[in-house]
């Protein structure tokens, strides 16, 4: 692949503060995801969610994250938040992720046992993408842990999004190490959880759309000021 001729796209979640949405939309990034996991120090209400969607610049995406939730609460979400995609981080199979009417991203944990394409692909043929993550089965992201990027496993035929421990100081590695179509980060552009940090989204963009326009012939590293 090209990369002078591939844009990866960006993704920063957790958010609960609407000021922060409205900065990442001027920053350039291409989602927004709001959680609603129940377990999660960044979970929002359906109506928080909505207000700062109102924050969000045009052709920017809004992303609704659960884990295990229940079928009514996620309708709640999908009626008053209008996201364009859903991220599923539980136990939930392909007919329960596909039931809303919604293009949906199925979570995958990468900390244990080797994660198979096809096996993959089978059980969640309906989904739109993989987000790789280094949460453990059965548990949220947001960790702030970098899991190896050499598992990811050849072979996966649909987007995947590199997500767990990325941060403005590894993203640029990150992207040129798997070469993903996107990535998620939540906790690396943070002050605490749920305040984001704006110095932090802005190098963030930066090294990513630097990975983006590297060549072999450059360096690989940004060298120390």
């Amino acid at each position: 692949m090209n990369k002078l001729l591939f844009r990866t796209r960006i993704k920063f979640c957790g958010f609960t503060r609407a000021g922060d949405v409205r900065l990442a939309s001027e920053l350039g990034v291409d989602a927004v995801g709001f959680i609603f996991s129940p377990d999660s120090p960044r979970r929002v209400h359906p109506t928080e969610a909505r207000a700062m969607r109102n924050a969000m610049a045009p052709l920017v995406d809004a992303v609704a994250l659960f884990q295990d939730n229940d079928v009514e609460e996620i309708r709640e979400v999908i009626k008053q938040v209008r996201p364009t995609l859903l991220q599923f981080h539980g136990g939930e199979d392909d007919a329960f992720c596909r039931g809303f009417g919604v293009p949906y991203m199925k979570a995958v944990a990468m900390q244990d046992e080797a994660v198979d394409a096809r096996a993959l692909h089978t059980r969640y043929p309906g989904a739109a993408g993989f987000l790789l993550d280094s949460h453990a089965p059965g548990m949220g992201g947001g960790t702030g842990r970098v899991f190896d990027w050499s598992r990811i496993p050849a072979g996966l035929n649909k987007p995947f999004v590199v997500a767990g421990g990325l941060r403005p100081e590894n993203v640029f590695d990150a992207v040129l190490a798997t070469l993903p179509w996107g990535v998620d980060v939540a906790s690396g552009i943070e002050s605490e959880p749920g305040i984001k940090d704006g110095d932090k989204m802005r190098r963030f963009v930066e090294e990513v759309r630097r990975a983006d326009c590297h060549t072999e012939s450059e360096p690989a590293s940004r060298q120390p000021a």
